[in-house]
């Protein structure tokens, strides 16, 4: 299938180490022109990390919605754009929490919002975790841990307390693979 826009020129109106913002010029399929704005990301990680009883979850003020809000630990490496996404989440597990995971699960990769990037959210289970120490970039300050059970994990995505998409849709994926195990474990 042929693409139903075509990109007529491309202008980079903007440039960080985490992001490019551009403008196409584009035509559509019915031959009418336009511009179409496109924010350039790497692609990022998500943990949903499990002991086995409790999900271990950060809370970080958010400057663009000005508030502190509760998420899983998450991130991309602007050095190493390359990493694979299990690597980069390892990497991200151990800077915000300390903990390190024997055992990753994939649940899931999904755009973050296609609508003006093409971004990808990688989503691990990280399980068997060990603790260590934490080492979280100077962006980070002020980054809390905390852990919370199953049944708070719900009503926290209820309630709106997790407000981030990518959590809710992490989460989730989570509740799922937990039905699945306790079915599994149901009929052996």
């Amino acid at each position: 299938m042929a693409d139903e826009i075509e990109q007529l020129s491309s202008e980079v109106v903007y440039r960080n180490r985490w992001m490019t913002v551009r403008e196409d010029r584009i035509r559509r399929a019915d031959g009418h022109e336009g511009i179409y704005g496109v924010v350039d990301k790497h692609d990022y990680s998500l943990i949903v990390p499990f002991d086995g009883e409790r999900l271990h979850l950060v809370e970080q003020y958010r400057y663009p919605v000005g508030g502190r809000y509760w998420e899983f630990p998450q991130g991309m490496w602007e050095t190493n754009a390359d990493a694979h996404p299990e690597e980069i989440a390892a990497g991200e597990l151990a800077e915000e929490t300390g903990l390190r995971a024997a055992t990753w699960t994939p649940l899931g990769t999904f755009f973050q919002a296609y609508g003006y990037s093409g971004q990808s959210v990688h989503i691990f289970l990280a399980t068997d975790l060990t603790p260590g120490e934490r080492s979280p970039e100077p962006e980070e300050h002020g980054l809390v841990n905390g852990s919370f059970s199953v049944a708070e994990l719900r009503s926290m995505v209820a309630d709106g307390s997790i407000r981030d998409l990518t959590c809710v849709a992490a989460a989730h994926l989570f509740f799922q693979w937990l039905a699945r195990i306790q079915v599994v474990s149901d009929t052996t």
